[in-house]
């Protein structure tokens, strides 16, 4: 074989296989691309809208700050409005 038809042929294969491995990434980006998208639609659907019972907000049960209190879990907005609940209802008993 020519030395020259050599040479082109090796630069055929080597373009060859670089397009070969380029498409190979894509596609596995992709897929994991839309596998979070899945993953993020499903937490998405799963997850509840809980109401804060001290100023009212609906807030995500998954961002939602709990409290487990007499066998009753309660979902706040924030800290704040968690430790201020705990402070009304220790007054209360008190």
């Amino acid at each position: 074989m020519n030395p020259a038809r050599l040479l082109v042929l090796s630069g055929l294969l080597y373009a060859a296989w670089r397009l070969l491995r380029r498409r190979i990434r894509e596609h596995v980006h992709e897929e994991l691309l839309r596998e979070q998208e899945a993953q993020k639609k499903k937490a998405a659907a799963q997850d509840v809208l809980e109401e804060d019972p001290l100023c009212g907000v609906l807030i995500p049960r998954q961002q939602a700050v709990r409290l487990r209190q007499n066998g009753t879990t309660y979902y706040f907005c924030s800290d704040a409005c968690c430790d201020q609940f705990i402070g009304k209802t220790e007054g209360a008993k008190g």
